[in-house]
């Protein structure tokens, strides 16, 4: 259990919560969600005791044992995968340098071997007979090869070392698991296989993640960062989130027949009361919510930006043919053969390579050259691409938001301007911010306005929720979902991709492409068969 009494902190002159009183108990993962800079990750860093709180403190029992996931991916590069791996168990990481240092040893003295037989009987109760094979089958689970446990860290690629890390971080059933954006870096399998493993946990987790698919498989509970303080609310992110925006509507209008908004809302509770979910604690979950009153319902000082995108001309039949199209790079292929025909109102999530869906975007935006292979527009098509590497559009240029706009806009009028960005969330003197020292959200933001002035009826998009918070991210999935043209997009995100989706085009590594028609869930369940 952790306790939390009265928690306040202070940086930098400003004060991101204060008088937090909260507990985390075994059984339950609890999302960790707040805007960007509202202290999610400083939050738990206070909770392992990598930074003093200002005021108040926290409670861990000196018998309970935290591990926290590492984000230096260089701090372990002089030690084996196993190693590294079982360094997650602090101890008994200790207790075997110290067991192989005494055996080692030449001149073996009487109290080397009364010491030796301490360690073993530690070792035996640390589960040390164990640590190998729980490793294997860590990185295993993780999608690692077995092998790699006796690689050095430093010989092993990023997306590897993000496995071993995370394997690290949930070795030895600690009973607390401090996780910071644990699926960042990783694949649909490890993905699915971490949510197996969190709802089935023991002990008590706290995570912080982009993520709302996996903040709703995996979490009991949702801590919410905001108005500088921290509460805890019983469910997952997608009863936080549709509760939280059911609240504010009926503050806004809590004059008019608010009878018949407490029974919407009691109705609301009682439907997600009555969900199914394959974790363990559904049924304590249930049993918090069908007692869970409005007063104890969240309402929330964040703002969402507005994304949607008219057309300002129906497409016609044809959309896009592309025919056996290939490009290799420095004598690596990227993709071979790819061929496909979109139909009118088709929304494509692409899977596979990074690079290799970057370099086709590319070509069909006529940024690069296929190697063979061609590709048609359909004459009535009009394009807004969102590239993963925005850097061309801001580096170098000294124009605040509000000229850097004007630039792509029919109506030239700063009135027009500024409301138009106050519903991108640049509001006030902000419009006057240089583009150059915007941060990666603020560009995507301004990336997405740019492509919402064009009104065009074919989008593409490469990664578009990449920097993104999590209201930012939920705002792009809504305008995407209800957008009535066509989309080629790449996301990491399982909601975006699920939600808005309607085709998957899987680029095959090895040439050609694997086609299905329906919603991304239906195609995981299909490739499970």
């Amino acid at each position: 259990m952790i306790t939390v009494n009265n928690l306040t902190f202070n940086f930098g002159g400003q004060v991101l919560f204060k008088d937090v009183n909260l507990k985390f108990t075994p059984g339950n993962c609890y999302g960790v969600i707040g805007a960007n800079g509202a202290g999610k990750s400083t939050f738990l860093r206070i909770l392992c005791r990598e930074l003093e709180p200002s005021k108040g403190e926290v409670i861990i029992p000196d018998t309970v044992r935290m591990s926290v996931l590492k984000q230096n991916h260089f701090e372990f590069d002089e030690y084996t995968v196993l190693d590294t791996i079982i360094m997650g168990n602090e101890r008994l990481y200790q207790v075997m340098k110290e067991k192989d240092q005494i055996y080692m040893k030449e001149d073996f003295t009487d109290e080397d071997g009364i010491r030796a037989s301490e360690l073993e009987g530690e070792f035996a109760e640390l589960n040390g007979w164990e640590a190998e094979s729980d490793a294997s089958k860590l990185i295993q689970g993780l999608g690692l090869e077995e092998s790699l446990l006796y690689e050095q860290m430093a010989n092993l690629k990023e997306s590897e070392k993000i496995k071993v890390l995370l394997a690290q971080a949930l070795f030895g059933n600690p009973d607390i698991i401090l996780l910071d954006e644990p699926t960042n870096g990783l694949d649909i399998d490890a993905i699915t296989w971490l949510e197996d493993f969190l709802s089935d946990y023991f002990g008590t987790v706290l995570v912080v993640s982009h993520d709302r698919h996996f903040l709703n498989d995996v979490c009991t509970n949702i801590v919410d960062i905001d108005y500088n303080g921290i509460k805890m609310y019983v469910g997952n992110y997608e009863f936080w989130y549709e509760s939280s925006q059911l609240i504010q509507r009926m503050i806004k209008q809590q004059n008019r027949k608010n009878e018949e908004k407490i029974k919407e809302l009691q109705s609301f509770i009682s439907r997600f009361s009555a969900n199914k979910s394959k974790s363990r604690q559904a049924t304590s979950r249930r049993k918090l919510l069908d007692k869970l009153s409005i007063e104890e319902l969240p309402a929330s000082s964040r703002r969402y930006p507005f994304i949607g995108f008219d057309m300002e001309r129906e497409a016609g039949k044809d959309i896009l043919t592309v025919t056996d199209l290939s490009k290799s790079v420095d004598g690596v292929t990227l993709f071979k053969d790819v061929s496909f025909t979109l139909q009118k109102g088709e929304k494509v999530a692409l899977l596979g390579n990074e690079m290799a869906i970057t370099a086709l975007f590319k070509v069909l935006m006529e940024e690069d050259e296929a190697d063979k292979g061609s590709f048609k527009w359909g004459i009535s098509i009009s394009k807004s691409y969102f590239p993963k590497d925005n850097i061309e559009y801001f580096n170098n240029c000294h124009d605040s938001i509000l000229d850097w706009m004007r630039r792509y806009s029919k109506d030239q009028t700063e009135t027009y301007l500024r409301g138009f960005l106050g519903r991108m969330l640049f509001s006030g003197d902000s419009v006057f911010k240089e583009v150059s020292v915007l941060s990666g959200g603020e560009k995507a933001r301004c990336m997405f306005s740019r492509m919402m002035l064009f009104g065009s009826n074919f989008l593409l998009l490469d990664q578009p929720t990449n920097h993104l918070d999590l209201e930012s991210i939920t705002a792009v999935n809504n305008g995407l979902r209800d957008f009535r043209g066509n989309i080629l997009f790449y996301s990491h995100d399982y909601e975006t991709i699920n939600t808005v989706a309607n085709r998957i085009i899987e680029i095959n590594p090895d040439g050609g492409i694997y086609d299905f028609s329906g919603t991304y869930e239906e195609y995981l369940n299909y490739r499970q068969r």
